[in-house]
């Protein structure tokens, strides 16, 4: 296989090439263009598409395990629903009743680098721990890819449009970016997309629900004074707004000094949408930022405490919380979680509520689900959910991983999908080193090989 240094190598010599035509008479141009139109296909051990919290992981694991690893993502930086939608909770990360750390491996390391935790840190001081700056967490994570770069090439801006497969193997991943089209031919490739998009082009079956849960944008506003009523305030505000056709749908609102005094982070948008039709979550996103901006005038029209607000961001993408769910080679039931089920092949711990938003306004909560009814024990989640079927050499972490749409509402959360894809990514590299399948290499391995970096599974810890 190609080595992330060739790789390089090659983008950079297409990039040139590309410059001189620009820079050159017309004819050199066309000359340039033809060659850049006929770039040399990209090569890897494992490619990974998506840097969210689950493909940050996952190429992390791939890297440090000693196989050449590709990264791929279509925004400009890694990190996912913390850095493009701005959500700052370790959701799932520690037990809802105890806090204790339940998620080990990258995760921890990533909480503990942000200073929330020490290293060894056995409970948190809440179940849901926030970081302190999500733009230092595009930081952090930018110098935990540069330093792995000897095996791991990144290619930021970069989209998934296309899977070639033959028999039940992918042969190739099309990306967009400012290259054209470019040609990925990966040994093992790991779809931590979000949406499936790589395992429902490549031939997998996948399920999706006619409705599935509402997305959200999430904003901040600055110079806001707290009092003992402003969440009470809030919510009465969006009720008259509601009632006067200016806001289709909200929940909560959850109206929090996260980040600094006098500045609130603000979850509350609600948006029923599509997330796998672009036009439909086109329609989302403007929509999203409408309402956000519909509560900001609201509030600082009839709240008290927001006389000097000003709108201080919404955070770029909106937030998806479901769309395609893989159907693997195990798919993760309702009744696993609640009954806390073991599995000889778990590679990951869940301990989230089941937490499923409904496409209508709540007032006052997130949700209509009382979290102790829904809420599990810590569970294990088998390798096996990580496989496909069909597709022999892919491997599917994050929240589009195989489960019900009951469970998914519990391991879609942010350190569970670090978990899975941590896994994925050791499970690839091992694959890779034997020259099998990831199917072939077995769950049981890849849960010895995360226990002996102190990752994996800790239900009984």
């Amino acid at each position: 296989m190609t080595s992330p240094g060739e790789n390089r190598r090659r983008f950079l010599q297409t990039a040139t090439a590309a410059a001189a035509g620009v820079s050159l008479g017309s004819s050199t141009a066309a000359e340039a263009g033809q060659s850049a139109s006929h770039r040399p296909d990209l090569t890897a051990d494992v490619l990974v598409c998506g840097s969210g919290c689950a493909g940050t992981a996952a190429a992390l694991a791939a890297a440090r395990s000693g196989a050449n690893t590709l990264l791929i993502e279509k925004a400009p930086f890694a990190g996912g629903i913390i850095t493009c939608v701005g959500l700052p909770y370790f959701d799932g990360i520690a037990n809802i009743r105890d806090r204790r750390i339940v998620v080990r491996g990258i995760a921890l390391e990533l909480l503990s680098k942000s200073g929330v935790c020490a290293p060894d840190a056995k409970s948190v001081d809440k179940h849901n721990p926030t970081i302190p700056n999500t733009f230092e967490f595009k930081l952090l994570l930018d110098g935990l890819l540069r330093e792995q770069q000897d095996r791991l090439d990144v290619l930021f801006n970069s989209m998934v449009c296309g899977v070639e497969t033959q028999g039940q193997r992918i042969e190739s991943v099309q990306v967009a970016n400012k290259d054209g089209l470019v040609r990925i031919r990966p040994q093992v490739v790991i779809d931590c997309t979000g949406d499936g998009d790589v395992a429902a082009w490549s031939g997998a079956p996948f399920e999706q629900n006619a409705e599935v849960q509402p997305l959200t944008l999430h904003f901040r506003i600055g110079q806001v004074k707290n009092s003992p009523l402003l969440s009470q305030n809030c919510r009465s505000a969006l009720q008259a707004a509601q009632q006067r056709g200016e806001l289709p749908h909200y929940y909560g609102p959850g109206v929090m000094f996260l980040f600094g005094a006098g500045e609130v982070y603000v979850h509350g948008v609600r948006v029923p949408a599509n997330p796998t039709s672009a036009a439909d979550l086109t329609r989302a996103e403007m929509q999203g930022r409408a309402d956000a901006h519909a509560m900001f005038r609201a509030w600082k029209r009839e709240v008290p405490g927001f006389e000097q607000a000003y709108f201080l961001e919404a955070y770029p993408w909106i937030g998806v919380r479901e769309s395609r769910r893989l159907i693997g080679q195990h798919v993760l039931r309702e009744d696993d979680l609640m009954q806390a089920r073991r599995f000889d092949d778990a590679v990951a711990t869940g301990c989230w509520y089941l937490d499923l938003h409904p496409n209508q306004t709540t007032v006052g909560s997130a949700n209509n689900f009382q979290p102790e009814k829904h809420q599990p024990d810590p569970y294990e989640i088998p390798y096996r959910s990580l496989l496909p079927q069909k597709i022999e050499n892919l491997l599917v972490a994050g929240r589009c991983h195989s489960a019900t749409r009951g469970a998914h509402a519990s391991t879609r959360v942010t350190a569970t999908a670090m978990a899975l894809g941590e896994a994925a990514g050791v499970a690839a590299a091992l694959a890779v080193a034997s020259r099998r399948s990831p199917q072939e290499i077995g769950g049981v391995k890849v849960r010895e090989t995360l226990a002996a970096r102190n990752a994996g599974p800790f239900t009984d810890a």
